[in-house]
């Protein structure tokens, strides 16, 4: 059994401390002792993108990650997305708007990974999003209707000079460097 220790995370915003056994993945520590539940337990390897957040901006597979080894870090989830008051990001509305969610098991994944690639401004083909959602599983939607929120929010960005988050969330396309 592993030793207790207290994980500091700045998660969505707001501060949390908790003490916790050593040896919990952060998706268990987010989920089981935090309460966030939106990133999801898939395949627990790292290959399905249900459990995708940003760690200080960066993408990572929360499921291969230590708490541990993220303490003091700035955690973002699918609900980091929405605005203060509750509201949808564009990329959350495009996603509903596109029917990018049917069982919605994926789409805490989907969007933060689709999150980290819009964050950089820089306009993709479709192709290049398909790539950049390689990694995050879905059964549903055969991702064209992901495809098409993803290809909507980066138009709209466009449009309105911004990245297409909404939130000011930043996010950048690595996968766990450092972790």
């Amino acid at each position: 059994m592993s030793a207790n220790l207290t994980v500091t995370l700045t998660v969505n915003g707001r501060e949390i401390a908790r003490t916790a056994g050593g040896h919990l993945t952060l998706l268990r520590w987010l989920r089981d002792v935090a309460g966030v539940t939106d990133p999801k337990y898939g395949c627990g390897e790292g290959i399905c993108g249900s459990c995708t957040v940003l760690v200080d901006e960066v993408q990572v597979s929360s499921c291969l990650v230590l708490a541990a080894q993220v303490d003091g870090a700035t955690v973002t989830t699918a609900a980091g997305l929405t605005g203060p008051d509750g509201t949808l990001n564009p990329l959350q509305q495009a996603f509903h708007k596109h029917h990018a969610a049917q069982c919605g098991f994926c789409t805490p994944g989907m969007l933060m990974a689709a999150a980290a690639m819009l964050a950089d401004g820089r306009t993709r083909t479709r192709a290049e999003i398909r790539q950049g959602l390689h990694g995050n599983l879905c059964r549903c939607t055969g991702y064209g209707p992901i495809v098409d929120a993803i290809e909507a929010t980066q138009l709209g960005a466009r449009q309105h000079g911004s990245h297409g988050l909404g939130t000011g969330q930043p996010g950048a396309r690595q996968q766990g460097a450092g972790w």
